[in-house]
């Protein structure tokens, strides 16, 4: 009979899994954000809420309990001070998981831990951007170029208290999937955050709007006196690098653990390896007579 089998091995002892699993859960508490492959991903999530919920207790043989599981002693402060506070309101979830692609070498899973609402949360930069994009965009498919940098976009702010007090199958400005991330960003923020997220959004309308390349291609949309008005129809995708830009807000967010560029490989600047032919070429050139006669 299988019995004690419940979680993953990782093909290392007892005491070598949970010193690594410590390790990684440490690591977490620093950075806020780690990268690693899918399944320690899974567990090191598992215990990581476990150890906050200690934090947000704030007893004595809570405190306890996490000085002997977390490695570094430093972060106990942190821990049961600014964790605490951030999800005093939030029963649960305290951490994410983003699928990364697969590592160069062995094709393992690789995925992005991170905490929720910490400074550099993907879904919140997302969002606000999403926001932006649907305004706007909606704006672009009745209103030429000139006249939108006139009118503007509706105001954010209003567009937001509305969008969050509405359900799923409520029609609104924004989009299902855009109302859902907002809901989810700004569910237990602050109203500091909140007013973040409106000038994050305002920041990435005025964005597309300053530069006349982000609006791709036109269509030709009936004006109310019968003629036919040319617009702009289209917008570049949310969190793309838009021309004068250096990086777009998926790169941006995720900072060091960002995926790197093609050329930016480690493994494409190492030395190639085999033989120099043009010192062999140059060898048999000079030990050849007739070649020297033609030289």
């Amino acid at each position: 009979m299988k019995h004690g089998v419940a979680f993953r091995k990782f093909s290392r002892t007892s005491s070598h899994r949970m010193l690594m699993l410590r390790n990684l859960v440490t690591s977490l508490l620093e950075h806020e954000q780690i990268k690693t492959t899918l399944p320690k991903a899974r567990d090191t999530a598992r215990l990581a809420e476990k150890i906050i919920t200690l934090g947000k207790r704030g007893t004595i043989p809570a405190y306890r309990k996490a000085s002997g599981f977390v490695l570094n002693q430093s972060l106990l402060p942190k821990l049961f001070g600014t964790l605490s506070q951030r999800y005093a309101e939030r029963p649960g979830g305290y951490t994410r998981i983003h699928k990364y692609g697969n590592r160069p070498g062995d094709n393992a899973p690789v995925a992005i831990l991170e905490l929720v609402d910490n400074p550099r949360d993907l879904r919140f930069e997302m969002a606000a951007r999403s926001v932006g994009y649907d305004l706007l965009s909606k704006k672009v498919r009745t209103e030429s170029h000139s006249r939108l940098l006139e009118t503007g976009v509706p105001s954010i702010s209003e567009t937001l208290e509305k969008e969050i007090s509405l359900g799923i199958k409520d029609r609104g400005e924004l989009r299902t999937l855009t109302r859902l991330s907002v809901q989810k960003a700004l569910k237990y923020r602050g109203e500091g955050d909140r007013e973040e997220f409106v000038r994050k959004a305002d920041d990435y309308v005025q964005t597309l709007m300053a530069d006349p390349k982000s609006l791709k291609g036109e269509v030709e949309v009936p004006a109310a006196d019968g003629k036919r008005v040319a617009t702009f129809g289209r917008l570049d995708k949310v969190g793309k690098a838009l021309p004068g830009m250096v990086r777009g807000a998926l790169r941006l967010a995720k900072g060091a653990l960002a995926q790197p560029k093609w050329n930016d490989q480690p493994w494409r600047k190492r030395q190639k390896l085999g033989i120099d032919r043009s010192l062999l070429d140059l060898r048999a050139s000079s030990s050849n007579p007739v070649a020297r006669s033609d030289a």
